[in-house]
């Protein structure tokens, strides 16, 4: 859960991607602003940095933050206004219930053991399945 010291600070506050993790890191930041907007710390209508600020300050390439933000705006999660940057999307009541739905199966996988990658193939069989 977020502190509400973070919840102070500007976007990312004290968040960096984990370099050491299996997950791109384009994913990490990804997954995280979808977290923030979906718990409210990304409130709809909160600008996100510009994509070469945001890389300095994470210490990724800007190549990293353009696609996490490329993505996340095919998701509908945000939403670029040209000169008015990168803004969060307001999320509806059932994006919020799939979120909960995901997060309880992402703990559910961590606490067995499952990396990542295992989690994912889980999720796209049950998908397929439906």
């Amino acid at each position: 859960m977020t502190s509400d010291a973070n919840r102070t600070r500007p976007f990312p506050g004290n968040w960096k991607p984990n370099a050491e993790s299996s997950v791109p890191l384009f994913e990490q930041l990804r997954l995280h602003i979808i977290e923030r907007a979906d718990d409210g710390t990304l409130a709809p209508g909160t600008r996100l940095p510009a994509v070469r600020s945001l890389a300095a300050g994470l210490g990724v390439a800007p190549h990293t933050v353009a696609r996490a933000y490329k993505e996340l705006e095919a998701a509908g999660v945000v939403a670029t206004q040209g000169r008015n940057g990168t803004v969060v999307c307001a999320r509806d009541e059932a994006w919020g219930s799939l979120a909960a739905a995901a997060a309880q199966f992402a703990s559910a996988a961590q606490a067995q053991g499952a990396s990542f990658a295992e989690a994912v193939q889980l999720l796209a069989a049950a998908y397929d399945r439906h």
